[in-house]
């Protein structure tokens, strides 16, 4: 069993698990991000939702429709969701920090 990724995902069944992978992830990191707006922890919700996702398909095709778990489906699931993940936030622009003026304090604070 060879599991580098490029020879995974020559196969037509593990690149559209890769993709659902992709759309999983992207859902959950944005559900993630405009709830808490913290990229890492978007980051590790998106790959999990995709995880969570190649998982529970796996389960069902297995244990529903009387076929196998196959785990090179999971890890093609998971590793589109990892790309995403990894990918959204380059894109994303980032927040300016700007200083105020703390009158009571004195000196400047930062807005979050």
């Amino acid at each position: 069993m060879n599991l580098h990724g490029q020879f995974i995902l020559q196969e037509p069944d593990k690149q559209l698990h890769f993709g659902a992978g992709m759309i999983t992830s992207a859902l959950g990191y944005t559900w993630s991000y405009n709830k808490h707006q913290d990229k890492k922890r978007a980051m590790i919700t998106g790959v999990c939702t995709a995880f969570a996702a190649g998982v529970a398909k796996e389960l069902f095709d297995g244990g529903i429709r009387g076929g196998y778990v196959d785990h090179r489906d999971i890890l093609a699931t998971t590793m589109g969701g990892i790309t995403m993940s990894l990918t959204i936030p380059l894109f994303q622009p980032k927040k300016k920090r700007y200083r105020k003026l703390d009158k009571v304090i004195g000196g400047y604070d930062y807005e979050k």
